[in-house]
């Protein structure tokens, strides 16, 4: 019975084999847990792409919100200071974005896959509903109203997106908690429903920007032939108007991405797959089955890195089409007024020095113009003309000089001696 202890030190061999964990892929250690290693993985270099371009541009938003919030007491026009407060939330919900991006990029458990279906309808709410109270602040500024304050704004798209807040978390109660199923396992349908009204959001935004740069300036043609300040509102308008432009093209982007990675989600996905169980169920033998059964995974493991993509690329298109035009238009310093205030004494030039000559376009301060005016009056008086309302020169009394002269009653006074 020698052979026992030679089939035993096999089976042992065997199952230290199967137990041993594979290699890990080049760039990972060995320390890095599977789920993680396609953040390292320097073989399908996609992921650590991906995962590159999440973090350049969650760190662009944060570079962008500490600039505005250090520029913020700058800004003294209301209503470019009124679209502060989204512009912050935005750029606060983009950060969060392009964080929550990650953890589509690794293996799945249950606590990652909650926080995926809980947070990817709210963030994408946040987004657009910024976008949607950025629209409603544009049209009072065209239309020559005053805009709410930033801060008002900013609690108004926190309102609307906790709708959507509301939805995520009544789904994953009802489906986690109460039925249940586990969290990775849900239909790709209830997951594209629960986020319509997101998208109704997005499409809002989109209307209301629109509306601003067809039919936000109805005035132009009144204010065109009219005073300098409605040509100045005129200018203002058409500032508005370029923000309602760069509004429009951030939501149509968003709304044409929405579009494509629904239909790839929702079609594309559920075709591959079934080109992965027809290939399955045509292939002869185990061998066939087994190599339908990897294919099947490859296939269900292209919906993760889709999202994934989806998320990276919606943030980019909001901080390009948005953020950053929006922060340059409130940042910029508010051009002079064209009408001249000849009132204001608070640029009052001071007299030039002994020996300096005034430019030729500087008016002349005070004391040389009184000078100038005893100086012709003198004249006037040793000339004995002046110069009447009509231009013409009308004659008058002439006087020889400033040598005195007595009159004839001061002779007759003075018993006719000087």
């Amino acid at each position: 019975m020698a052979v026992n202890p030679i089939i035993i030190c096999l089976l042992s061999l065997i199952g230290y084999g199967s137990s041993h964990p594979s290699p890990p892929p080049r760039g990972c250690s060995v320390d890095v847990d599977p789920p993680y290693r396609v953040l390292c993985d320097l073989e399908s270099v996609w992921g650590v792409v991906l995962e590159a371009v999440a973090c350049s541009g969650g760190l662009s938003s944060l570079v962008l919100a500490v600039l505005l919030l250090v520029k913020l007491r700058s800004i003294s026009d209301p209503a470019r200071r009124s679209g502060m407060g989204p512009l912050l939330l935005l750029l606060g919900t983009l950060l969060g974005l392009f964080s929550i991006s990650l953890a589509f990029l690794v293996g799945k458990n249950q606590a990652l896959c909650v926080v995926r279906r809980a947070f990817w309808g709210p963030l994408f709410a946040l987004c657009f509903s910024s976008l949607l109270v950025q629209g409603v602040r544009l049209r009072r500024l065209v239309d020559g109203k005053t805009s709410p304050s930033g801060s008002s704004l900013a609690a108004l798209g926190l309102a609307l997106a906790l709708v959507q807040g509301i939805i995520s978390a009544e789904w994953v109660l009802l489906t986690v908690v109460r039925e249940g199923h586990p969290a990775c396992e849900y239909p790709p349908l209830d997951f594209a429903l629960t986020c319509s009204y997101t998208l109704g959001l997005l499409l809002i935004a989109m209307g209301l920007s629109l509306g601003v740069v067809l039919c936000g300036g109805e005035m132009g043609a009144e204010g065109a032939g009219g005073s300098e300040e409605d040509r100045e509102g005129e200018i203002e308008k058409r500032r508005w108007k370029c923000n309602a432009v760069w509004l429009f093209l951030s939501s149509l982007a968003s709304a044409l991405l929405w579009v494509a990675w629904l239909g790839f989600y929702l079609y594309g996905s559920q075709t591959l797959r079934g080109k992965g169980k027809g290939e399955r169920l045509g292939g002869g033998g185990g061998g066939g089955g087994g190599g339908g059964g990897g294919g099947k995974k490859d296939v269900k493991v292209l919906d993760e890195p889709a999202l994934a993509v989806a998320l990276v690329i919606q943030g980019w298109i909001l901080l390009l089409f948005h953020a950053i035009p929006e922060a340059h238009l409130c940042l910029r310093k508010p051009p002079q007024s064209i009408t001249q205030d000849f009132f204001d004494t608070s640029h009052t030039s001071p007299p030039p020095h002994f020996g300096e000559e005034l430019p030729a376009h500087s008016p002349r301060p005070f004391p040389e113009n009184q000078a100038f005016s005893m100086e012709e009056h003198g004249a006037t008086l040793r000339t004995g003309t002046y110069h009447s309302s009509h231009g013409s020169i009308r004659p008058g009394i002439a006087f020889r000089g400033h040598v005195y002269q007595p009159t004839e009653m001061a002779l007759v006074m003075n018993g006719g001696t000087v």
